[in-house]
């Protein structure tokens, strides 16, 4: 080899060795990123609606950041759940279809969900870095470990006893079965905290990513975290005089099947009220989690975040504990949305579930798989909807042994409710011809003056179901 072709070979060899000695001192390649938002979809279990914002505050950390005017937190105090049962409400959520579409119309329905056509997979295949943490729908994994598509990440919990809400459960990591047992540290909401707070820190540079969120708190049997067992005793609660309602003659038969309220069924029912208020202390923690984490990762003005639940739950309003009821208690969900570039506010629009899917879509600029019933909340988030929330909302539920099938219409100042026994309801909730009714004490579908009040709801609900 001639001297200067030595030369070469020498000057680059050590042209080489001097930039792997130097890379860490280097800046890093710069990633082109997506200017795509981040989504992050928080959805608890059968958390009440009183529970936020409320005087003390049940859930301390995200009410503060919700009550900051420097913040960028919308309440939505007019959300409702289409129906107010797990399973159908997180169809509809992944969906955007009423569950007389999606065909999952009770918990034991999950596996009819169309998994191929949901937010997960419209963002997945719009190159979003997609993640579940904590519960999917009722029934999974249906017999066989597997993840669904569209999720890069999943965590997904099997379903199993209420008694594993908290405790001694099943996740599905990857599709690969992990057992977590009763030790402190296997607390179900912490370890979806954590495995959250991993999933913002090890996302992808330059791809945006869609992550949901979903502890199993406040569900029955009401499990505190550990530390946090006791921490609401004495803690004052609104009972509205609708619980134990004394007179239900104006109720359907199955809510006047009821026993009435006793001393001790009051006691046991505030008892339960509290504890389940508990339990979402350390979903709280969650939320602060991943507020944080997105803050350390610089991400958090690139992420807009959502919180509510997949149902209400009546804690002895009208005489029943539970969900499925077409009462405010059962329909009604804490809805926040945390959008950057806006300002903390209340905002009065009637919103539904069904509305989650569309909006998300309409923020990550993909074209779903189907259409939706629900509508992109999205101009409503960024101020260039205003003024009137006048909307129906749809509401549904297919029955069982003690609720008999109902479908309603929610309005801003009426609900309007038919049975499948061919009992009505009628309520006027803010005083357009009688006293304000907010508490839905006085059914009113007999009351003449509100004949043609009824014969027009009656079109408008004729004209959203599906008989």
């Amino acid at each position: 080899m001639r001297r200067a072709g030595v030369r070469r070979v020498v000057t680059a060899t050590l042209l080489a060795l001097v930039a792997i000695a130097m890379a860490p001192f280097l800046p890093s390649r710069v990633v082109a990123r997506d200017r795509r938002p981040n989504i992050v979809l928080i959805l608890t279990d059968d958390q009440s609606f009183d529970s936020i914002p409320h005087d003390p505050a049940v859930m301390p950390a995200l009410q503060a950041m919700l009550q900051d005017p420097s913040d960028h937190w919308t309440w939505f105090p007019n959300a409702f759940i289409q129906t107010p049962l797990c399973c159908p409400s997180r169809a509809t959520i992944l969906t955007g279809l009423y569950s007389q579409y999606t065909g999952v119309r009770t918990n034991n329905d999950g596996s009819r969900l169309d998994e191929p056509s949901t937010i997960a997979t419209w963002l997945h295949d719009a190159g979003y870095h997609t993640g579940l943490i904590g519960k999917y729908v009722n029934g999974y994994p249906f017999g066989h470990p597997y993840v669904p598509f569209g999720w890069d990440r999943w965590l997904g919990k099997q379903q199993g006893a209420q008694a594993t809400a908290y405790y001694d459960y099943i996740l599905e990591d990857q599709g690969f079965p992990v057992f977590h047992g009763r030790a402190p540290a296997n607390y179900s909401t912490d370890v979806f905290a954590s495995a959250a707070e991993d999933f913002i820190h090890t996302a992808p540079q330059g791809q945006p990513f869609f992550l949901e969120v979903t502890p199993t708190s406040p569900h029955r049997p009401w499990v505190a975290a550990p530390g946090d067992a006791g921490a609401d005793v004495g803690m004052p609660i609104f009972e509205p005089p609708s619980v134990g309602e004394p007179d239900v003659s104006d109720k359907p038969a199955w809510v006047q099947a009821l026993p009435p309220f006793d001393v001790e069924r009051r006691l046991q029912v505030h008892d339960i009220h509290r504890r389940s208020f508990e339990a979402l202390l350390a979903v709280d923690r969650l939320v602060a989690g991943v507020i944080t984490a997105l803050g350390d990762t610089g991400m958090l003005e690139d992420t807009i975040v959502f919180f509510l639940t997949d149902n209400g739950l009546s804690f002895g309003e009208h005489r029943w504990l539970g969900k499925t009821c077409a009462y405010e208690e059962c329909i009604r969900t804490p809805f926040l949305v945390r959008y950057p570039g806006s300002f903390s506010h209340t905002d009065d629009h009637l919103v539904s579930n069904v509305d989650l899917a569309p909006t998300i879509a309409d923020l990550a600029n993909v074209t779903p798989g189907a259409l939706m019933d629900g509508r992109s909340l999205v101009p409503v988030l960024d101020g260039s909807q205003a003024g009137s929330s006048d909307r129906d909302v749809f509401l549904e539920y297919v029955g069982d042994s003690h609720i008999p099938g109902w479908t309603a219409i929610r309005t801003p100042d009426f609900l309007y409710v038919e049975y499948a026994t061919g009992e009505r309801e009628l309520y006027d909730l803010t005083g357009q011809i009688a006293d304000p009714d907010p508490y839905e004490l006085q059914n009113r579908i007999t009351d003449p003056a509100y004949g043609p009040v009824v014969e027009d709801l009656a079109a408008r609900l004729a004209a959203l179901r599906v008989d």
